[in-house]
């Protein structure tokens, strides 16, 4: 058994790890990663934000072949879908990206070790390759970014074919006619969007009464009307609580939580998207009684370090949103720590996005968080109905909303539904990371015409001053 010294051994390679690998060798430390599975990259590359994304963007593109051509004076006779060259296509995304990060590695005098990871004792983690053989890597510090996976339901065990999580749903063999989606979430949405634009009659049962979580809600309820109005069938405040499967069909049973009525609905395939959970399995956790909390995360400090000193833990493994941006930061920030800096994240201006059509993005508070804490606020509203670029795209759905401080005028959250929503959140992230105020926003400088007129805009209408456009 060979041993190796390092300053940072971090066991997982998504975006956290990775990221956070990077920044630490930049400030001068020796670090490694451990990664268990074939690619780097974790489930954001592999299986998550990347291939689902790919998909979100070739299954735009053939609904506007199909609806939003004719328009633009665009005439096509005939649309054929070749999926297994979309899916092709995805994968070569998928392909680059992780590509990408061993030539990262490598730029940076990383050490990758693939097998699984597994902390000894403070300061020792043992690398098990496939072939069975081991290494053990002695490190001054030790960083867990190994991320999440699926929750799986016990009356819904994954085959990957006929019930299948995110990674099944985006590599399914055919369109399924019908797609059944458990879990009213982000990635429910977005993937159900997907198999719903190529053809599949899709139906979303959610437990509770609305979509999307903490989610701004009258965003949500745009996005559901759109989703209405592509066919797409929603069971709200709805229990699934059991399913059978035969070789054609699924079976689910469930039940309304309002009227306690029970049915039941074949489909061709089940996506079970009830949420997802730490991966910590076999880490070596228990055995060194790391603390966890009751939803099975990580507990750290202010520092990221968990209750073993010189062990930390970032990502989804600790609390907060399961969001690859937010485990990035974390990453760097930890990194930062180690090498004397002071590392800092700001959680108050984590954006969340859902990749649909239209697109949901948001930052900080939201109106309906902000009256329940009791908070005294002014909130601007402008539609995507009145900016000229919208128009000339012909996507004028959604709105931009802005929540700031009644008496100081800062600016507390942000909501988007809409066109690009997912890229112009980021001067409103930008603004209140500098303590900005909606005035600051309102007073700069947008050309004409740009998506990002609204966002002036609404922070006009926060002292009632928008424009026309």
């Amino acid at each position: 058994m060979s041993e190796v010294q390092f300053d940072l051994v971090v066991i997982g390679s998504g975006p956290g790890g990775y990221v956070g690998a990077i920044r630490a060798a930049q400030l001068g430390l020796k670090t490694a990663v451990v990664e268990k599975d074939k690619n780097y990259g974790g489930t954001c590359l592999n299986v998550g934000c990347i291939p689902s994304k790919a998909l979100l963007e070739s299954s735009e593109h053939y609904q506007a072949a199909l609806h939003d051509f004719k328009t633009h004076g665009l005439e096509v006779s005939k649309i054929d879908i070749n999926l297994k060259q979309m899916l092709s296509r995805k994968d070569k995304v998928v392909q680059q990206n992780t590509e990408g990060i061993a030539f990262l590695f490598k730029k940076n005098k990383i050490t990758p070790f693939k097998g699984f990871g597994k902390i000894l004792k403070p300061g020792v983690v043992e690398v098990t390759a496939e072939d069975g053989s081991k290494t053990l890597l002695q490190s001054k510090s030790i960083m867990i970014a190994t991320g999440s996976v699926p929750s799986e339901l016990p009356f819904l065990k994954y085959d990957e074919e006929k019930i299948v999580s995110n990674t099944g749903a985006l590599c399914l063999k055919e369109i399924p006619k019908s797609l059944v989606v458990v879990g009213g979430g982000v990635i429910g949405l977005e993937l159900g969007s997907v198999w719903s634009r190529l053809g599949s009659k899709v139906t979303v049962i959610e437990y509770s009464d609305r979509l999307g979580g903490g989610m701004d809600q009258e965003c949500m309820q745009v996005l559901k009307k759109g989703m209405q109005k592509e066919g797409i069938e929603f069971l709200m405040s709805t229990k699934v609580f059991a399913a059978q499967k035969n070789s054609k069909v699924v079976e689910i049973e469930y039940e309304s939580l309002s009227d306690g009525k029970k049915a039941k609905i074949q489909t061709d395939v089940v996506l079970v998207a009830t949420g997802r959970r730490p991966f910590t399995q076999g880490l070596g956790c228990e055995e060194l009684g790391i603390k966890k909390d009751q939803l099975g995360r990580i507990e750290v400090d202010s520092h990221y370090q968990s209750s073993i000193p010189g062990i930390y833990a970032i990502g989804d493994v600790i609390t907060g949103p399961m969001l690859a941006h937010k485990a990035e930061e974390e990453g760097v920030a930890l990194a930062e720590m180690l090498a004397g800096k002071a590392g800092h994240v700001n959680y108050n201006t984590v954006p969340g996005v859902i990749y649909t059509h239209p697109e949901i993005a948001s930052v900080g508070l939201s109106e309906e968080q902000a009256k329940k804490d009791g908070l005294a606020i002014n909130v601007g509203k402008f539609p995507f109905l009145a900016n000229g670029r919208a128009r000339a795209k012909g996507f004028t759905e959604g709105f931009v909303k802005i929540i700031a401080d009644q008496k100081t005028d800062r600016i507390l959250g942000a909501a988007i539904v809409g066109p690009g929503a997912s890229e112009i959140i980021h001067e409103i992230v930008v603004c209140m990371e500098f303590g900005g105020s909606s005035e600051d926003l309102a007073r700069s400088f947008h050309a004409h015409p740009t998506l990002s007129e609204t966002i002036r805009e609404a922070a006009l209408a926060v002292e009632k001053r928008q424009r026309q456009m």
